[in-house]
C-alpha cells in the first residue's frame, strides 16, 4: 500500500494510492497516519476498507496539496555516520555503534513545501535518507524480529545547520530541528510492497548532482537500528527512524557549499517518490 495526506497545512486528510496509481480520499475510514492507526493494524483495516466501501473513497484533486506522510509521529530518531563515504567525507571515525540523535516533531512538513531557513542560517545542509515508519511497540526488540516492528518506508531529509549543529554548543538536535527541516512523503510505503535493503536514493541541487547511493550501504541496516534503538528507548507505532545519509552533502564539499533563498532542492528514493522544494529566507 502507498500510503499519502493532503490538504491545508494542518487540516490534512489521509489519501491511499490505489491501482493503476489513482490518489483515492479515504476520510471515510475515519483515522489519520498516526500512533492509533498503526499500532491497531492500519493498513489492513483499511484495505478492507476501500474493498469493500469503495463508493466512499473519492478522487483527490490533481492539485490538492501533499502534505507529510504521516501524522506529526512522537519522535524522530535519527542515525548519524551510517554510510561509511558519508563519515570519510566528513572527517570522522567510522562508528562502532550506530549514532543517534533527535530530531524534532515540530520540523515536519510536506515534500514540495518550501524549505525554510532559519534566522541567522548561514550553513544549511542537505541529507538525503530513508525513512522507517514503526509499526508496533518496540522495546528490546532481537533483530531477527525487528522488521515485524516496521510499518513501512518513506522518503525523507534530514536538514541540518551545521553552524547550529557544530558551532552553537556541539549538540546535534539544535542544528536539526528547525521548522521544515523534516520533509516526509510523498507517501509511505508499507513493508509488504517494498524490500529497502538495497534502493537507490539521490539529491540534487538546482539540478547538480549531489548525493547517489543505495541503502545497501548502509553500516548498520534497518533490522540492526531498530533493534539497537529500541534497547534505549521504547518506539511508539508511527515513530519515524531516519536511517543516516550518504556522501555528497554540502559540508563535505571543497569548499563548502550550503543552501541559500531561491535553491531548488530535488530528491528521492526508488520505490519510495520523489520530492521538490525551494529554499526561502526566514521571515
Amino acid at each position: 500500500m502507498k500510503l499519502f495526506r493532503f490538504g491545508p497545512v494542518g487540516a490534512e486528510r489521509p489519501g491511499l494510492v490505489i491501482d493503476g496509481g489513482a490518489r483515492v480520499d479515504v476520510s471515510a475510514f475515519g483515522e489519520d497516519y498516526g500512533e492509533a492507526f498503526f499500532g491497531s493494524d492500519g493498513p489492513g483495516r483499511l484495505a478492507r476498507f476501500v474493498s469493500e466501501q469503495p463508493g466512499r473513497c473519492p478522487r483527490v484533486a490533481a492539485d490538492a496539496r501533499i502534505g507529510p506522510a504521516i501524522a506529526r509521529p512522537s519522535k524522530i530518531v535519527c542515525v548519524g555516520l551510517n554510510y561509511r563515504d558519508h563519515a570519510l567525507e566528513t572527517g570522522a571515525q567510522i562508528p562502532d555503534e550506530p549514532v543517534l540523535f533527535m530530531k524534532a516533531s515540530s520540523a515536519v512538513c510536506g515534500p514540495y513545501d518550501d524549505l525554510l531557513l532559519p534566522r541567522g542560517s548561514l550553513k544549511t545542509d542537505w541529507e538525503v535518507e530513508l525513512g522507517v515508519v514503526i509499526g508496533k511497540t518496540a522495546r528490546y526488540v532481537p533483530e531477527a524480529a525487528a522488521l515485524e516492528h516496521a510499518a513501512g518506508f518513506v522518503l525523507l531529509n534530514d536538514y541540518s545547520e551545521r553552524a547550529f549543529q557544530k558551532e552553537r554548543g556541539g549538540q546535534f538536535t539544535k542544528g536539526k530541528s528547525a521548522d521544515t527541516f523534516a520533509p516526509i512523503g510523498p507517501f509511505v510505503v508499507t513493508t509488504d510492497a517494498i524490500d529497502a535493503a538495497d534502493l537507490r536514493l539521490w539529491l540534487t541541487v538546482n539540478g547538480e548532482a549531489c548525493q547517489d547511493s543505495r541503502t545497501s550501504a548502509l553500516l548498520f541496516s534497518v533490522p540492526q537500528l531498530i533493534a539497537y534503538i529500541s534497547s534505549f528507548m521504547t518506539l511508539l507505532p508511527g515513530d519515524v527512524l531516519s536511517t543516516g545519509t550518504p556522501a555528497g552533502v554540502g559540508a563535505g564539499r571543497k569548499p563548502p557549499s550550503f543552501l541559500k533563498a531561491g535553491d531548488i532542492v530535488e530528491f528521492g528514493i526508488d520505490g519510495l517518490g520523489e520530492a521538490r522544494q525551494v529554499v526561502i529566507a526566514a521571515g
